[in-house]
C-alpha cells in the first residue's frame, strides 16, 4: 500500500494509520469470531458494541460532537478493512453510518447535541428504516404512517430490511404524514419506545452476525421534538442518506470482500500443485488471477475517487453511483472466478471462499440494484437527472480534514452557486471523471 498526495489535502500518514488500526482490530477481534457467527447465523451484539466503542461509527461525526471528523475516505478505508475479514461486521458499520447521516444533515442543534456524542462514544447504534415489503425501492409507495396527536405523533406500520434492526438503539424512520412526494416525514424513534417491536430475525444466506430485520410500529407514540427536519422532509432524508452514505458504504463493503477473494484465491493457487508445478503457473489460472487483480484495482480507484470528491464537497452523485455499480459487479465476477479456481475445494466451509461468495450477493440490492444504478447513470448522460444530493448538501458532506486546507466546512447546506465555485476550484476536470494521480492503497 503506497502513500499518496492529492493537492496536499489529505494526510497520507493518518489514513495509513487508520488502515493499519482497522486491519489489526479486524484480525484480532473479528476473525476469531467468524466461525461462531457462521455456525449460529445470529446477530453478534457484543462484537457490534465493541466496534462501536472503538469510535469508528463516529468517523464522519465532527470533532465538536466528539467524533473523529476524518471524512468519507477514512470511513471507506475502515469499512473496507473490516469487510476484508468479515463482510457481516463491515455491513454493521456501514448500516450505522446511514443512521449517522440523517442526524448530521437534518438534525437540529438539540438533536445533534443529544445523539451525535453518544454515537461517537459507541453508546448508541443508529439505523435508518425506509423499505417496506410491498414497495421495495419505490420509496413513495410506502404505507406506514404517522398522525399528529397533541404534542406528539402516533406511528403505525412496519419497516423491513433494516440494517442493525436488532442491535440498533435509535431508528430513523420514514413514514407518511400526507400525500405525494411532500407527504413523507422522518422521525427519531428510540428502540425502547412502547409500541415498537422487532419481528423474529430470519437467518439469511450470508452476512452471518449482521441483522437486517423488520420493525413493527403499533400505535408507537413519539414526541414532536423527535421529528427530523420538517414535516415533508422524509423523502430528502431517505434519498440523501442512501446516496451520500449508503452507496459509498456498500461500495466499501464490496471492496473489502473483493480484496479477500483475491487474497484467498492467490494464496490457494500458489499453494496447490498440478502437473509438478504450482496451480498459479497454469495459463488459464494465471489469466483468471489477472482478471481478478485488474477488477480489484479498478474497483478501488472508483471507490476512492468518489469519496475523495465527496470529502472535498464536489458534486459527485454519478461517481458514487458508478462506484457502487462497479464494486458490486466486479466483486461478484471475481467471486465466480474464485470458485472456478478453487473448484470443489471452494464448496466447503473449511475455506472462506463460499462465505465470501454468499456475502458478496448481499451487497447487490441495498441502496439500489445494478439496474437502478444504470438507470441513474443514464439520466446523467441524458441530462435529465435532478439536482445532485452531493451538491445540495455539499458543505455538510465534506470532511473536516479540509478545515485546515482552505476548504471551510460547516453543517449548513451549501448554495448551488457556492458548490459550483468550489467545484471549479478543486476539480476543473470534473466532467471528465479524472482520477487523482495517486490514491491510498492503490496498487
Amino acid at each position: 500500500m503506497g502513500s499518496y498526495d492529492v493537492d496536499n489535502c489529505f494526510a497520507a500518514e493518518r489514513h495509513n494509520q487508520i488502515r493499519d488500526q482497522a486491519r489489526a482490530f479486524a484480525e484480532a477481534e473479528i476473525r476469531p469470531r467468524i466461525s461462531a457467527m457462521e455456525a449460529s447465523r445470529s446477530v453478534d451484539n457484543d462484537l457490534s458494541r465493541l466496534i462501536a466503542r472503538h469510535g469508528w461509527i463516529g468517523i464522519t461525526i465532527g470533532k465538536e460532537f466528539g467524533g473523529l471528523g476524518l471524512g468519507h475516505l477514512a470511513k471507506t478505508i475502515v469499512i473496507e478493512e473490516i469487510s476484508r475479514v468479515s463482510g457481516a461486521m463491515g455491513a454493521m458499520v456501514q448500516a450505522s453510518q446511514l443512521g449517522v447521516a440523517k442526524i448530521i444533515h437534518f438534525g437540529n442543534e438539540s438533536q445533534k447535541r443529544k445523539w451525535l456524542p453518544a454515537i461517537a462514544k459507541g453508546e448508541c447504534l443508529p439505523t435508518i428504516a425506509v423499505t417496506e415489503r410491498q414497495s421495495g425501492s419505490h420509496v413513495l409507495g410506502m404505507a406506514s404512517n404517522a398522525e399528529r396527536d397533541g404534542d406528539g405523533y402516533i406511528l403505525n406500520g412496519y419497516k423491513t430490511y433494516v440494517g442493525n434492526s436488532h442491535v440498533g438503539d435509535l431508528h430513523g424512520v420514514i413514514v407518511r404524514t400526507g400525500g405525494g412526494s411532500k407527504g413523507l416525514s422522518a422521525f427519531l424513534v428510540e428502540a425502547d419506545r412502547p409500541g415498537l417491536s422487532r419481528a423474529a430475525l430470519k437467518p439469511a444466506m450470508g452476512l452471518h452476525g449482521f441483522g437486517f430485520g423488520e420493525l413493527v410500529f403499533d400505535n408507537c407514540r413519539v414526541p414532536a421534538e423527535n421529528l427530523l427536519g420538517k414535516e415533508g422532509d422524509g423523502l430528502a432524508v431517505a434519498y440523501s442518506s442512501s446516496i451520500l452514505y449508503g452507496r459509498p458504504n456498500l461500495t466499501a463493503v464490496a471492496l473489502g470482500i473483493h480484496h479477500a477473494l483475491v487474497d484467498e484465491t492467490v494464496a490457494f493457487a500458489a499453494q496447490q500443485h498440478r502437473y509438478g508445478s504450482p496451480l498459479c503457473e497454469l495459463p488459464t489460472i494465471k489469466q483468471k488471477l489477472g482478471q481478478m487483480q485488474s477488477r480489484l484495482m479498478t474497483a478501488r480507484l472508483a471507490a476512492y475517487h468518489a469519496v475523495h470528491m465527496l470529502d472535498r464537497a464536489v458534486p459527485c452523485d454519478p461517481e458514487l453511483i458508478n462506484a457502487k455499480l462497479i464494486n458490486v459487479e466486479y466483486a461478484l465476477d471475481s467471486a465466480r472466478n474464485a470458485m472456478e479456481v478453487h473448484a470443489a475445494c471452494g464448496l466447503f466451509a473449511d475455506r472462506p471462499i463460499e462465505r465470501l461468495l454468499r456475502d458478496a450477493h448481499h451487497i447487490f440490492a441495498p441502496a439500489g440494484t445494478s439496474d437502478v444504478q444504470l438507470l441513474r447513470l443514464a439520466e446523467f448522460a441524458l441530462g435529465t437527472s435532478k439536482t445532485q444530493w452531493s451538491q445540495r448538501l455539499a458543505s455538510s458532506a465534506g470532511s473536516q480534514a479540509y478545515r485546515h486546507h482552505g476548504y471551510p466546512v460547516s453543517y449548513q447546506p451549501a448554495s448551488p452557486e457556492a458548490a459550483t465555485q468550489r467545484q471549479a476550484r478543486v476539480s476543473p476536470t470534473f466532467s471528465s471523471i479524472a482520477v487523482p494521480p495517486t490514491l491510498p492503497g492503490a496498487m
